[in-house]
């Protein structure tokens, strides 16, 4: 009897353990999926709140649904493993979550957006900017170390979570159900949401802009975006409506500017009787002999057609008194590395302060950041059209026909084009894309012999390559200068440690000292190009152009407004910069309505007296009498009307001026077609069906 009843004692135990047992395996496979889902969302505010700050918003929603559904697949995933290998892989799992996270987060810190899928697999030579990614990764070590402590949590509660349960399709099930179930959920909220240029239903399926969609979508989802679009060849989608623009309207508003420019009234000059008045010249415009009904007509794609209609209705600029006004010129242009009226010194940088305020001088020019930075700031100065966001452009158009780059139009006019560039000669591809532009292009590697120092000398560029050309001319020569990179410090950059002593007397912080340190290497690069132009006899037969591929986002905001002398805010005035049109022999202007380095290439083609179509820039001759437009990555925009700001969604009219009716959607809709209309010419090489149609 007592035998039986210990027996039956232990029979019980036996039962209880086994049902304790399986509630706890039944709570560790639950429980991990919510360890997993609370760590990404974790991760998804703790980015927000070491980028953009946005932490508060329906972002955050949509990062919570999302983030269960990227929770739900890694279980899934996980699920089928066994536990020993179950356990190695999530923790690689987390801690490639935390590194994505904390890479992005100094990324950002870095260059002032997100960084691409298109970009990683590109970038080989990144390994040149350690000491950009160290300082980074100094200047964001908080939220860099925050980024890991899902994976370091995981190391201490992995060894507690018991062995799985017996692994059934049910269970696989139901967690999968779980990862639909939270997809449509997001997905419906998206719809729901309105459909404004940055809208999440617009970043989700019409555009790519990195900042905004981390910030609406999250970080999880646009990396999953990301990487379906570059899989798939993703094409941006049109957002708003289709801009209709009439010629007629337009001839209109320019034959107004023009009469207000010539200021003839009969109140204002007094005109003897016998006097003969001549006639008008007829106006004449910038634009090819492109036959567009014709080329319509025997077209059957239907995404060609769509741009032959956009460009056929779109008013060209017309011809003006600076119309080739330096025809048959040498021209040098160059890119400077963040160059900026913030570098303007009248004493430390002399010359740059002479090119800039003694030549034709704008007031208020703007060099918006895009989404790679320093090259796409050059694609847009190079081919007044707006980058692809998601890809490098400018290595995307290495085989495509580019046959209106300053390079290209030159050569054909028998002058000898060459591209210096004084850092690796390969890096961003560029080796591939400034062939592609119509120059000998050299850098570092293949026939640029610099000292090669960190970062490298303009002067010493300007040294070894301006006897290559100087006696061939005509010529037209292209330069991406390299002495202004960050980081800006006496220690780690070379110029910054050359140029030193020159700056050290200046009242400001060190930061500041050691930028304006660097562009005295671009200073004396130019003071150079000057003196040898003089001395060779052809300086007053030159043009030179320099714009900036960026703002000098190195610098802390701090400094910007330290070197500023007043508050600089972040959505327009941080993107302020300095534009160089000068000739030695010319007779200085100030220009004051707003324009952009999107407006370099027709305005430089029309000085030069190029044969062009004003029709196919996204931006415009900033001597002709067209509405000024400065476009800036956000869809934020600036006319001689106003400022849009696409992050609040606000428009504040000029002080004074007359606004009409809609007139922030047309622009909008204007600026949501040339963002859709740049990408379509690169990724369908429509350049080569007008130069076919030109040469027939």
């Amino acid at each position: 009897m007592e035998r039986n009843s210990k027996k039956k004692r232990r029979e019980i135990y036996r039962d209880k353990s086994k049902n304790e047992n399986n509630t706890t395996r039944s709570f560790s496979m639950f429980f991990l999926f919510l360890f997993l889902w609370a760590g990404i969302f974790y991760l998804e505010t703790i980015i927000r709140m070491g980028t953009t700050g946005n932490v508060l918003t329906w972002g955050l929603f949509f990062s919570l649904i999302f983030g269960g559904v990227a929770a739900a697949i890694i279980y899934g995933v996980v699920f089928l493993l066994e536990a020993k290998p179950r356990k190695i892989i999530l923790g690689i799992i987390l801690f490639s979550l935390g590194f994505i996270f904390a890479s992005q987060i100094v990324y950002f810190n870095m260059f002032g957006t997100f960084n691409t899928i298109y970009s990683i697999r590109h970038a080989g030579q990144t390994t040149e900017f350690w000491r950009e990614a160290l300082h980074g990764i100094g200047n964001s070590w908080y939220f860099v170390l925050l980024s890991f402590l899902p994976f370091l949590l995981y190391l201490f509660i992995g060894k507690k979570i018991k062995k799985s349960p017996k692994r059934t399709p049910y269970k696989l099930g139901f967690i999968l159900m779980i990862a639909v179930m939270l997809h449509f959920i997001g997905v419906g909220v998206v719809h729901t949401q309105d459909q404004g240029e940055n809208s999440p239903y617009n970043l989700y399926y019409n555009i790519h802009y990195p900042q905004f969609a981390v910030d609406n979508l999250g970080l999880i989802t646009y990396t999953r975006l990301d990487a379906q679009r570059q899989i798939t060849g993703w094409n941006p989608g049109f957002v708003g409506e289709m801009p209709e623009e009439f010629e007629e309207d337009l001839e209109e508003e320019q034959e107004e500017g023009r009469r207000e420019e010539n200021n003839n009234s009969d109140e204002e000059r007094d005109l003897d009787e016998t006097e003969e008045v001549e006639p008008e010249a007829p106006v004449e415009y910038n634009v090819l002999n492109i036959d567009f009904e014709e080329l319509m007509d025997e077209e059957s794609r239907e995404e060609i057609l769509e741009l032959h209609q956009y460009f056929s209705n779109q008013a060209p600029s017309e011809k003006n008194e600076y119309t080739g006004k330096y025809e048959g010129h040498n021209l040098i242009v160059l890119t400077g590395e963040a160059f900026s009226h913030l570098a303007l010194h009248e004493e430390v940088t002399p010359t740059l302060y002479k090119l800039v305020h003694e030549g034709y001088h704008f007031e208020n020019f703007y060099t918006p950041i895009w989404g790679v930075s320093t090259l796409d700031g050059e694609y847009v100065a190079n081919t007044g059209l707006i980058p692809k966001s998601g890809v490098w452009s400018f290595r995307e158009s290495s085989n495509n026909a580019m046959p209106f780059a300053l390079g290209n139009q030159f050569r054909k006019l028998d002058y000898e084009t060459r591209a210096y560039h004084n850092h690796t000669y390969t890096y961003y591809d560029r080796h591939l894309s400034h062939p592609n532009l119509g120059y000998i292009y050299q850098g570092i590697g293949n026939g640029l012999d610099i000292t090669k120092t960190w970062p490298a000398s303009d002067l010493e560029m300007m040294e070894v390559s301006i006897p290559e050309y100087i006696e061939n001319v005509p010529f037209h020569t292209y330069y991406l200068t390299m002495s202004g990179h960050l980081l800006y410090s006496f220690e780690g950059n070379n110029m910054a440690q050359k140029n030193r002593d020159v700056v050290s007397h200046l009242p400001y912080s060190t930061q500041a000292r050691a930028y304006l340190a660097t562009q005295v290497e671009l200073d004396r690069a130019m003071e150079y190009l000057l003196d040898q132009l003089q001395e060779q006899g052809i300086a007053e037969n030159t043009l030179i152009v320099m714009s900036s591929d960026h703002y000098p986002y190195g610098l802390d905001h701090e400094t910007i407004e330290e070197l500023q002398g007043e508050s600089v805010d972040k959505n327009f005035e941080l993107y302020r910069n300095a534009l160089v049109l000068y000739n030695p022999g010319m007779e200085g202007e100030v220009f004051t309505e707003p324009a952009s380095s999107l407006d370099i290439m027709p305005t430089v083609s029309n000085l030069m007296g190029l044969e062009y179509d004003s029709r196919l820039f996204m931006g415009q001759d900033l001597f002709s009498h067209r509405e000024p437009l400065v476009i800036f990555q956000n869809r934020s925009f600036i006319t001689d009307k106003g400022r849009y700001n696409a992050e609040t969604g606000e428009f504040i009219p000029k002080e004074g001026v007359e606004v009409p009716e809609n007139y922030q959607e047309q622009i909008s809709n204007q600026i949501s077609a040339k963002f859709y209309f740049s990408a379509r010419i690169l990724d369908l090489d429509y350049y080569s069906i007008i130069e076919n149609a030109l040469e027939e």
